[in-house]
């Protein structure tokens, strides 16, 4: 079968026990006010805006009512773009704000002599089309288009207003900022600012808010499942030298942990690359992964780093990088094998991670186990009729064409413990196809 692949993902892992179906994991929600930056909650591929966050619009900034921030919050929908995207093209209404929560976007417009020109970078936490929340109509000046792929929350100025419509004190906010006088100018364009000079005083800091987070994650074990049909007649006259059953059955188990990796690290609700923090995500410097590239990664979990699992293709492609620069890294031995490596930390292979289209990939470095608030993986033993932790097989029947019925169980999750257990290096270019 030649589907079966070395799995390292499932062997390295910390399996916990999960006796009740479920496995929380409460963590403390810290985020910075008054940093200009809007920040976000992420559950699997879901990412929500930190209702408080919202003030560091400057329409909302000083609004407290956390009811209506929480209405407000819930009405912003999620939007994936890819790498070219346009998100809001020039002359169009602004009517539309868009907070982005990940990925690096560009403000194109017409440069000097006519041509396009980039006026400006939004990455993570940026935000822009906020004064449709309280402005007069008019149209974008510019494009803002995706320079990789990005993850955008969008709220319509119809929605706000149906909110502040229903929220007096939303309303009387909103009022009182269009009100509000504007600020004299300096000869370069910017606010004047109000300055007193030969006196002792106390800044403003931003403030920290940190507490638990109100909804702890709850990773529900998931399951795959198949039906292995045998008949009997195969069982009972072809079962010498080798049991056609036990190697039916031995097949289909290899199937189903194949399935398993897969969605380890795929699934939208507790697959890996989908669950590592939005902070937690850094992009190639210049396409393929470099040694720079790694470090940077190493940064990122710094803390007890167990291993980094990539594509083969993508190992490939750091291996080509670090031979270029005139690099070679030491490999480790690990269960007599001996893997290739980055500053002592092996590079595992897993093909479950995807490679898109354009012939990109990513690169996970994890740190395993509940007592280092790592990644570790969730399965249920002790099952009736089990072969393996975690995987059972049950008869079913007999049916009236003499076919017998194994119900195939595999049950499995992952929780990741605190977001710097995991980081992810996006978009690194692999090659092109040969």
């Amino acid at each position: 079968m030649q589907g079966i692949s070395s799995r390292w993902l499932l062997k390295l892992l910390p399996w916990v026990q999960c006796g009740g179906g479920a496995y929380r994991v409460n963590r403390r929600l810290a985020y910075t006010v008054g940093d200009g930056r809007v920040e976000f909650i992420q559950t699997g591929a879901n990412v929500q805006v930190i209702p408080l966050e919202l003030g560091e619009l400057p329409v909302l900034r000083g609004y407290e009512d956390e009811d209506v921030l929480g209405d407000l919050a819930g009405r912003f929908e999620q939007r994936e773009y890819e790498p070219g995207d346009v998100i809001v093209a020039a002359g169009q209404p602004v009517d539309t704000v868009v907070l982005v929560a990940h990925g690096k976007l560009e403000k194109v417009g017409e440069g000097e002599y006519g041509g396009e020109a980039v006026l400006g970078t939004l990455a993570d936490g940026s935000f822009f089309g906020a004064d449709a929340l309280h402005g007069e109509a008019h149209d974008w000046a510019y494009s803002v288009r995706a320079v990789t792929a990005a993850t955008v929350l969008t709220l319509a100025a119809s929605r706000f207003r149906e909110l502040a419509d229903r929220a007096e004190s939303l309303r009387e906010h909103v009022t009182a900022f269009r009100d509000r006088p504007e600020r004299a100018a300096s000869a370069e364009g910017e606010a004047e600012i109000a300055l007193a000079a030969g006196h002792d005083g106390e800044p403003v800091l931003p403030g920290t808010f940190v507490d638990y987070e109100p909804e702890p994650r709850e990773y529900e074990l998931s399951v795959a499942q198949t039906v292995l049909r045998v008949h009997t007649r195969v069982a009972d006259l072809y079962s010498q030298p080798m049991d056609q059953v036990e190697q039916q059955l031995r097949l289909t188990v290899e199937a189903l942990r194949e399935r398993q990796e897969h969605e380890l690290v795929n699934n939208r609700d507790f697959g890996l690359l989908n669950n590592a923090d939005l902070r937690q995500r850094v992009h190639t410097r210049s396409g393929p992964p470099t040694p720079d590239d790694m470090d940077e990664l190493l940064t990122l979990v710094w803390k007890e780093p167990a291993f980094f699992l990539a594509h083969p293709r993508a190992i490939a492609a750091f291996g080509r990088e670090c031979s270029r620069q005139g690099v070679y890294p030491e490999p480790v031995e690990v269960q007599g094998h001996h893997l290739p490596a980055w500053r002592g930390v092996p590079i595992y292979p897993c093909n479950k991670i995807p490679v898109s289209r354009t012939r990109t990939s990513s690169i996970m470095l994890m740190r395993t186990g509940e007592s280092a608030q790592g990644v570790v993986g969730l399965h249920r033993t002790g099952l009736q009729d089990e072969v393996q932790p975690g995987l059972s097989v049950r008869f079913m029947q007999i049916d009236e064409q003499a076919i017998m019925s194994y119900l195939v169980s595999a049950y499995y999750s992952a929780a990741v413990l605190v977001p710097d257990a995991l980081a992810v290096l996006e978009s690194v270019e692999i090659g092109v196809a040969q």
